[in-house]
């Protein structure tokens, strides 16, 4: 019995991507800050550790042209707010 493994086909390998961060002058932090994605995520991609399959990772991969996809709302909606604690009876955030 055999395994197969997924692995991403890039449009655009790692390696490039990266050189186009040194060629526009931008740096890495900054165009994740921009995109508000994770930078450290970003970093791993460019390093060929993530496979990109979903996800934030999805996300970016095609936002760097080094995949081919699709981003739907689900995927984009990075800008949902983050999970806040109720309020307790006194209108302060609720400590644990």
């Amino acid at each position: 019995m055999s395994t197969a493994t997924k692995t991403t086909q890039w449009l655009k390998p790692p390696q490039a991507a990266r050189a186009e961060f040194e060629a526009k002058g931008v740096s890495i932090s900054a165009w994740a800050a921009e995109h508000k994605v994770s930078r450290s995520l970003v970093y791993e991609i460019l390093a060929g550790r993530k496979p990109c399959h979903r996800g934030q990772s999805h996300r970016i991969a095609v936002l760097l042209g080094m995949k081919a996809g699709e981003l739907t709302r689900s995927v984009c909606a990075v800008n949902a707010p983050a999970y806040q604690r109720p309020a307790t009876a006194s209108g302060r955030q609720a400590t644990t």
